[in-house]
């Protein structure tokens, strides 16, 4: 399910949900485990973990940036700087068991790499859940399709906003 996108007085927020059978344990382990986390997010890793701590971003190239950690809260909320912009997980349990997976990216204005930012969280959501279900699934599959589709959905909101 695509991200619902809204316009905020300052910036924009996309609002990604995502439904688990999963238990929300195992979903958390998915978010903070470095062992899990690679296997989503290559790139990404978790350095301290508590509220002021960091994430680590391996660029690539021999460099790794610091993304300081907004909120922490075990097993619940996962929240970190992505440069400009803000990225919020969210864990709620369900009554039956499994989860709500909420990620939230706070937008500070839309650039040339929103959209990728956008497919590359939709997938990696979905990888996530591939994951969880004994799945093997690669991140970059899929990409090109959700990038295209939120190219046209930030081009119709650029137009209707102006």
């Amino acid at each position: 399910m695509r991200a619902e996108i809204t316009q905020l007085d300052k910036g924009y927020k996309a609002v990604f949900e995502r439904e688990s059978a999963h238990g929300p344990e195992e979903v958390w382990k998915m978010l903070s485990d470095n062992r899990r986390l690679k296997q989503w997010f290559d790139e990404l890793q978790m350095a301290e973990p508590v509220k002021g701590g960091k994430m680590l971003f391996d660029m690539g190239d021999g460099t790794v940036e610091e993304l300081a950690i907004t909120d922490f809260e075990e097993g619940r909320v996962l929240a970190f700087q992505w440069w400009t912009d803000h990225v919020r997980f969210e864990i709620t349990q369900k009554e039956d068991g499994g989860n709500r997976l909420t990620l939230i990216e706070t937008i500070d204005r839309i650039t040339p790499q929103t959209a990728k930012d956008l497919a590359g969280w939709h997938v990696c959501l979905d990888v996530i859940e591939s994951i969880l279900n004994g799945d093997q699934v690669e991140r970059g599959s899929g990409w090109q399709h959700w990038l295209e589709e939120y190219e046209r959905l930030i081009d119709s909101m650029t137009v209707e906003f102006e």
